[in-house]
């Protein structure tokens, strides 16, 4: 009977795998399948263990309830209140002016910075510390997001293989090893894992970009990444940060990525370029800029735009707040619309939809001239501004058709040091132990919501449905195999089939069928499970057991060939739109070149 149950999870297990391979179906609706195939069999074919114990539902089921699981989903949380204040765009421009000019420079550098950090560090914060950082340069260097998140992903794992602190696997062995009066020091791994990280990491910094191809997001259409030109209007009060900016040179440089057009002063009309010209109150500033360089305006909280209706009441004061549910958009006017022949100032978008028009791009000749007085014609782009329920409702008009793809949330500038200081709270508490990183994890994502860094809506999508799936349905699997011994049942079969072969062809084998597992069952389990296993083989052999102890560190965190493999993995899935065969593809090469790079150096290093 048991070995029904061995062989009915390898079979499941490779069924799962096949699903996930092929791509044919969505990767939540596969891990669910196997969830129910899993429940099922054990259900109508009970399994016992030797103890008497029977594997229950619940126990199938305990994945959904996973502290890695938990944690993970909650970072992703925190992760997007950082990207939603903008709080990480200071970082990513000393990282960009360190970098150099070259689009790969910053990158490489913030990859490597990374890699470094995770040999003191635990993976899963430090990748949550990068990903708003290279999402913002890959934005800005238009580099694929495939081509950075799971190579950040990858370095991180090596560069947690090279110190005993590097990884909570490393840890873990060390912690069962101590069991049998072996320590493990600090830096006894560094040496062979700097050679490993470093063959490893050339890999993925050279080679590996290449064989992923770049996935668009928002169903395939691209958001402009700033080329298009919006033309808007400012207007300066009493207390506006601009009052007393002079020109230089025929130009505003205080401005930044604001270009003036023309200034309109107490019915003068200025126009560039600008000679010894100092804006006062009541000036009207006609710009134009990027959607990016809008919302970043809007954002600052340091800029009014002026809120154009017929009552011709500015409202500074409200423009200058915005809530995190505050969504910019563009919308086209469309052939026949009511709106073509209107005047900006009196098209009632606000009155209608409590939208607010900001900008207007036309294809044919950009206008010089206020906006408010500006007849909008067919072909016209709007820039809209308004919370989120109010841009929803723009959804199905044939007047102004609305481009789905380009609604952006205005990001929360003013609440980036409060966003930053969740985070480095976390980190920080979570590296000195004070306490545990899924109790700071969840704090954490609640803080989010609670301080108005994100909106209980934003906090929802953020939450990757395939990931919670796919590790429910992994842990399932993973456990259903170390219950039954089949996980056993692959180490003594090694043994077997290698008793006879040379002490580095043993290594080897055994770091082989480790790397394999670890990429199925979780990187802790396998530690865990083999390490015993690792001593019991030193012991036969005769020989010291470090070698085999280091090769259960590096295999088990060989964890390259699928997302399940290890949390920081899933955490890079959803940003860089990754399937799961693109970890079959990139990170298999990885696990052999991790492989043969140990059986060579190993014996060398440990004498064998």
């Amino acid at each position: 009977m048991d070995s029904i149950h061995i062989w009915v999870t390898y079979g499941l297990i490779a069924l799962s795998v096949v699903g996930y391979a092929l791509e044919r179906w969505p990767i939540e609706a596969v891990a669910a399948a196997s969830l129910s195939l899993f429940l099922l069999f054990f259900s109508a074919v009970p399994y016992v263990g030797p103890s008497g114990d029977r594997l229950t539902s619940a126990e199938l089921l305990a994945g959904f309830a996973d502290p890695a699981l938990i944690t993970v989903l909650s970072l992703l949380i925190v992760g997007q209140g950082l990207f939603a204040t903008d709080a990480m765009a200071r970082p990513a421009r000393m990282l960009m002016r360190v970098g150099g000019s070259v689009g790969a420079g910053a990158i490489i550098l913030v990859l490597v910075s990374a890699a470094g950090l995770s040999a003191f560090l635990n993976n899963t914060p430090v990748v949550v510390i990068f990903i708003p950082i290279l999402t913002m340069l890959a934005t800005q260097r238009a580099v694929a997001p495939a081509h950075v998140f799971m190579p950040l992903s990858f370095l991180t794992i090596l560069g947690g293989m090279t110190t005993l602190i590097g990884s909570s696997t490393n840890l873990l062995v060390a912690g069962v090893a101590a069991r049998s009066g072996i320590s493990i020091g600090f830096f006894d791994i560094t040496m062979p894992g700097i050679v490993l990280a470093f063959v490893g990491g050339f890999y993925v910094i050279k080679i590996m970009p290449r064989m992923l191809k770049p996935r668009e997001a928002n169903g395939g259409r691209p958001i402009d990444a700033g080329g298009k030109q919006f033309l808007g209007e400012i207007d300066i009060d009493d207390a506006h940060p601009f009052v007393g900016l002079s020109s230089r040179a025929g130009l505003f440089p205080g401005l930044g990525e604001l270009m003036p057009r023309m200034i309109l002063r107490d019915g003068e009309t200025i126009l560039p370029p600008f000679d010894d010209v100092t804006l006062s109150p009541g000036d009207r500033l006609i710009v134009t800029a990027s959607r990016k360089a809008f919302s970043k305006a809007l954002s600052s909280g340091n800029l009014a735009i002026r809120t154009i209706d017929p009552t011709g009441e500015l409202n500074l004061e409200r423009t200058r707040k915005i809530g995190p549910d505050m969504v910019m958009a563009e919308a086209v006017v469309a052939p026949g619309s009511r709106y073509s022949g209107r005047t900006m100032q009196y098209s009632g978008l606000r009155t209608q939809f409590g939208i607010t028009l900001f900008g207007l791009q036309r294809k044919s000749r950009m206008a010089r001239s206020a906006l408010s007085d500006i007849r909008l014609e067919p072909g016209d782009t709007l820039l809209l501004c308004g919370r989120q329920s109010s841009i929803n409702a723009l959804r199905g008009n044939h007047d102004l058709l609305l481009l789905e793809y380009s609604a952006q949330t205005v990001p929360q500038s003013a609440k980036a040091g409060i966003a930053a200081s969740i985070f480095f709270a976390i980190v920080l508490m979570s590296a000195s132990g004070v306490l545990p990183i899924e109790v700071l994890a969840v704090s954490g994502a609640c803080l989010m919501v609670a301080s108005g860094c994100l909106t209980i809506g934003e906090a929802a999508r953020a939450v990757d449905r395939q990931i919670l799936m796919l590790v429910g349905a992994s842990i399932a699997a993973a456990t259903a195999l170390e219950q039954t011994g089949g996980a056993s049942l692959l180490a003594e079969g090694l043994v077997e089939l290698l008793s006879e072969a040379p002490t580095p062809v043993i290594l080897s084998g055994f770091f082989l069928l480790i790397a394999v597992l670890t990429n199925f069952l979780s990187n802790n389990a396998t530690a865990v499970l083999f390490t015993p296993v690792a001593l019991d083989l030193a012991s036969r052999l005769g020989t010291s057991p470090d070698a085999f102890l280091a090769c259960v560190i590096f295999a088990a965190n060989a964890s390259f060939a699928t997302p399940i493999g290890y949390q920081t993995n899933l955490l890079v899935m959803g940003p860089g739109r990754y399937r799961f065969g693109d970890y079959i593809k990139a990170g298999l090469p990885l696990v052999v070149l991790v492989w043969l790079c140990f059986t060579l150096v190993a014996p060398f290093y440990y004498t064998l």
